[in-house]
């Protein structure tokens, strides 16, 4: 009974079951260097303020910064059998300094300590999701530099649809990348102010200065009701969502790299270090990396939707269910991490081929809406040009043909209107590289969308 720090009140100790149900050190323990950072400002307006001495102050403040160390260092070591982080440490304290060690949790609660640990430590890592992204982000667009004139098909329904490049298709990923970073920061932006303060739910009688402790911690501010302050998880919630958006993002641009580096496609081949073999067909190259990235997204989906589930029926203020906060937003955000940190290197060594993305691009009639406009040009009303267009792909298909190669006496067959230049009108390069407006796959719209999307790596 004596080693747990809230023992008073009980006549009988906690069953061992029940001690390991209840603990929470496996997976808060990652949490060590922001409690003891929260404690430090903690202990610093605890002595600013004469709730406590300014020399015992001092010492705890020294004291923690020792212990931080040691555990750094690995010389003090996390006991797992602890409650939780938050009283490892206290009791480290104690045992190094005694009753001064003590004094620390004067005016605060494990609730408001544990909230703003995770606000701090998710500060932290958010910082690096960013980072990560922003890798992503030069990877993709130095395959997009390289490839600004690599014709493919574009697609609609998976069916080949209009000539684009193979870096206007990248590009449209880098779109949603930069987004993905706005929003990360958006979230850390309302998740940075201070709980600490709020105690267990009605604040304290003590004269704290709630304001010195969030500037120390480098929050924006303090949270302004106390009950909020230990009971939102709005924060952990809005960052999954980010996160589960990534994780939508790097899975559709896994697949396409899986559909690309097939035998059916084969635009691209993925460098060996990112593949691996099969254990029976000595010919396989197979997209694992890729496909376990497509696969680890159901992972944070269900990471985000189980909290949502859980924070749903509880009432204000604190409750235990809380603790499940950390395993499902700690899980989410290594595998973001993990995903990402595999996605850049694999996409900066995949290589392109050329030859055959435009030999798909050949092939599938992409070109016919231009066959149209060209029409449209000479004055024929677009619908009227749509039909007939849609009549000559039938001729095309019956004769085993494609546009660029049917006789032009074919073609005036069904009007006078057309003439030599429509061969020009339909090449693959006029109907990719004409396309000038904005946001298209001409060398000017790339360029300028390749300096957008520069701003975010900065």
């Amino acid at each position: 009974m004596s080693d747990k720090m809230w023992a008073g009140r009980f006549a009988k100790a906690l069953d061992k079951q029940a001690d390991d149900f209840n603990s929470s050190i496996h997976f808060d323990c990652k949490m060590f260097r922001q409690d003891i950072r929260g404690s430090m400002a903690h202990a610093a307006m605890l002595g600013a303020q004469g709730i406590i001495s300014q020399s015992d102050s001092e010492q705890i403040i020294a004291t923690l910064e020792e212990i931080l160390k040691d555990m750094e260092s690995g010389a003090t070591p996390i006991d797992m059998d602890a409650e939780d982080i938050h009283m490892f440490v206290e009791a480290e304290l104690t045992r190094r300094i005694g009753d001064v060690g003590k004094r620390l949790h004067t005016a605060r609660s494990r609730n408001d300590q544990v909230a703003v640990d995770i606000r701090l430590y998710l500060r932290d890592e958010a910082a690096e999701v960013v980072d990560l992204l922003k890798k992503l982000l030069l990877a993709i667009t130095s395959q997009a530099k390289e490839h600004k004139q690599t014709i493919m098909p574009g697609y609609t329904h998976l069916q080949r649809a209009q000539p684009i490049t193979f870096a206007h298709h990248l590009m449209a990923y880098a779109m949603m990348f930069t987004r993905d970073i706005t929003r990360v920061e958006d979230a850390v932006k309302r998740m940075n102010v201070s709980p600490l303060g709020s105690c267990a739910l009605a604040g304290t009688t003590y004269p704290t200065n709630r304001e010195m402790t969030a500037k120390d911690l480098g929050f924006d501010g303090i949270m302004l009701n106390s009950i909020d302050g230990v009971s939102d998880r709005d924060f952990c919630v809005e960052l999954m969502s980010a996160f589960a958006l990534i994780m939508t993002h790097l899975s559709r641009l896994s697949e396409e790299i899986i559909l690309w580096s097939s035998w059916e496609f084969k635009f691209v081949e993925l460098d060996d270090s990112y593949t691996t073999g099969s254990s029976i067909m000595p010919q396989k190259k197979n997209s694992d990396m890729a496909e376990l990235i497509r696969g680890k997204t159901g992972r944070v989906y269900g990471d985000l939707m189980g909290l949502l589930t859980t924070l749903k029926g509880i009432p204000l203020a604190y409750n235990k269910d809380m603790q499940e906060d950390k395993e499902a937003i700690f899980d989410s955000l290594e595998t973001v991490k993990k995903c990402l940190s595999i996605a850049a290197p694999m996409i900066e060594t995949m290589k392109a081929i050329p030859a055959n993305m435009r030999k798909a691009a050949q092939e599938g009639f992409i070109n016919a809406t231009d066959l149209a406009e060209y029409w449209v040009k000479k004055g024929l009303p677009f619908r009227s040009a749509y039909k007939i267009v849609g009549q000559i792909v039938a001729l095309c298909i019956e004769k085993h043909t494609v546009l660029e190669d049917l006789p032009l006496c074919e073609y005036q067959t069904f009007s006078d209107l057309f003439a030599d230049d429509l061969y020009e009108a339909i090449s693959l390069a006029t109907c990719t590289f004409s396309r000038t407006s904005a946001g298209g796959p001409s060398v000017a719209s790339l360029d300028a969308q390749l300096c957008y999307v520069a701003k975010f790596c900065e």
